[in-house]
């Protein structure tokens, strides 16, 4: 009994994850609906754990690179690749 109830929950959370990675934004709009549910019922806590959280840098995978940004001041250095050489 107890073995099918973490089996049942580690198959929900990898669903979860799944959902999260494959529709963000479907997801995004859903945890959204599901926070404010929440808050409007009083529960609080469920809903800041449920709220999305927000985007920090582009995290869109557009092909921006946030790390080597030249408007911060540091200059982008290239790392060259060498080949292997066997002796």
């Amino acid at each position: 009994m107890i073995e099918m109830l973490i089996i049942t929950l580690l198959v929900l959370w990898s669903v979860l994850v799944v959902f999260k990675k494959v529709f963000p934004s479907t997801a995004k709009n859903t945890f959204s609906t599901l926070s404010n549910m929440c808050q409007k019922q009083g529960w609080s806590t469920l809903a800041k754990w449920l709220a999305p959280k927000a985007p920090v840098g582009c995290g869109g995978g557009c092909g921006c690179d946030t790390e080597n940004d030249p408007s911060d001041g540091k200059s982008a250095q290239k790392i060259e690749i060498q080949t292997v050489k066997w002796k």
